[in-house]
């Protein structure tokens, strides 16, 4: 095998002049091309020999991936680019020619590098396989030597015109099938209980969702105390998504809720369930808080099982809790959104919070219900205020005595304003 240089670079490359530097670059280039079809020699000839045989990996492309440190995925296109330019012998030692020979003296002379070879062997595969062997073998040596000199441009119109000549009437027509829209989720649990959701979404799809999500995710106006939204956009979007859930869900036709806002099924001692202390185990794969599970029982969300201190069921999801959608209609009708004090959300974005919890006794009635959002149902439930029905049949709020030392009842008369 002949010797080959590296060119020599001046020691103060900076000095050079336009004309040196460019030379440098055509022989640099000049050399890697070369050295590219040699290595697609040794592969080609491994690929001969058995790669299972010489090294005991059951492809070349397997064998290569290990020795460059590569993934299979790079590797694989380099091995089949060099079988493709090189011959290689079957296993009784017949000869099997090369796909485009031509090609492979070019590359081995330096002149055409690896994207005009990959140009060169996409349009070859595009042949219509009832050409003779001699059209195949002429367009793939007037390719590879328009290629040495011309560029991409004028290799693709080549080949167009080549296509053209061998296939004149083209493929026979047909109706295209529509493709099936390109989209995956995939949910995962971690082992901290938190979930992980990742997504592949088509065009279509990506803008409906973005849509969706911005129009829910939108900042929360400066409520009548002054405070702003400090929502992350991050979390702002991780709200609107619990949202579309629960609209989702609440939907009549739902598959296998019935209109019902059960989720999953929650096991909760009696008194964990009364205090809002301790935890409750989700579905026997993790866990939530006692509060967590208080709250999230107000609007069926989840479906708690209470046991008793023995274990013993006492109660499976009385059906009396559930808000019936004509219930919800009247609540709907009574509120006109969440009856917090200043909050804008309607009535599709909200949850039937029990004023008094229905595991404390309370009914499931018009008089104990009131629609509060995700946002204010969680300080209801977590915070220092606190709603009442008052003699109007009305909910007011009592706000905390660090907002306001008297405790006066507040109202929600944005709805009515703008009804």
């Amino acid at each position: 095998m002949s010797e080959t240089f590296l060119p020599e670079l001046p020691q103060e490359l900076w000095r050079a002049g336009k004309l040196e530097l460019a030379h440098g670059v055509l022989q640099f280039l000049q050399m890697m091309r070369i050295a590219s079809a040699g290595l697609g020699r040794y592969l080609a000839e491994i690929e001969s020999r058995g790669a299972k045989d010489l090294y005991g990996y059951g492809s070349t492309a397997a064998w290569f991936a290990d020795v460059a440190g590569l993934s299979r995925g790079e590797a694989s296109p380099i091995v089949s680019q060099a079988i493709a330019l090189n011959p290689t012998r079957a296993l009784d030692g017949t000869e099997v020619p090369a796909i485009a020979p031509a090609t492979g003296v070019a590359a081995a002379e330096g002149t055409i590098g690896e994207q005009r070879i990959k140009q060169i062997l996409e349009i070859l595969a595009r042949i219509p396989t009832g050409a003779s062997v001699e059209d195949r073998e002429c367009a793939e040596k007037t390719l590879a030597d328009l290629a040495r000199d011309a560029g991409p441009r004028q290799v693709s119109k080549l080949g167009d015109n080549l296509l053209a000549w061998l296939d004149p009437d083209g493929n026979e027509p047909k109706d295209p099938e529509p493709k099936h829209p390109s989209r995956e989720v995939t949910l995962e649990r971690r082992k901290d209980g938190f979930w992980t959701l990742n997504g592949l979404l088509d065009d279509e799809l990506g803008a409906r969702t973005a849509a969706a999500l911005e129009a829910y995710a939108a900042p929360r106006p400066v409520d009548e105390f002054g405070q702003a939204d400090l929502r992350t956009k991050a979390e702002r979007q991780g709200d609107a998504w619990a949202e579309l859930l629960d609209l989702a869900v609440a939907c009549p036709d739902q598959p296998g809720t019935n209109g019902y806002r059960t989720l999953v099924h929650v096991t909760i001692g009696l008194e964990e369930l009364k205090t809002g202390l301790g935890t409750a185990c989700v579905d026997f794969i993790g866990t939530m808080t006692a509060r967590e599970a208080r709250m999230a029982a107000c609007d069926c969300l989840m479906l708690p099982i209470v046991l008793n201190a023995a274990g013993e069921p006492l109660d499976v999801g009385r059906l009396k809790r559930f808000v019936t959608p004509a219930q919800r209609r009247a609540l709907n009708i009574r509120d006109r959104g969440c009856a917090f004090p200043g909050c804008h959300r309607r009535p599709r974005n909200c949850h039937a919070h029990h004023i008094d919890h229905w595991a404390d006794g309370g009914p499931t009635d018009l008089r104990n219900l009131v629609l509060l959002c995700g946002f204010h149902h969680r300080l209801i439930h977590h915070g220092d205020w606190q709603v009442r029905m008052a003699a109007d049949g009305l909910p007011e709020f009592i706000p905390p005595q660090y907002l306001d030392p008297l405790q006066r009842a507040r109202r929600n008369t944005l709805h009515r304003a703008t009804a």
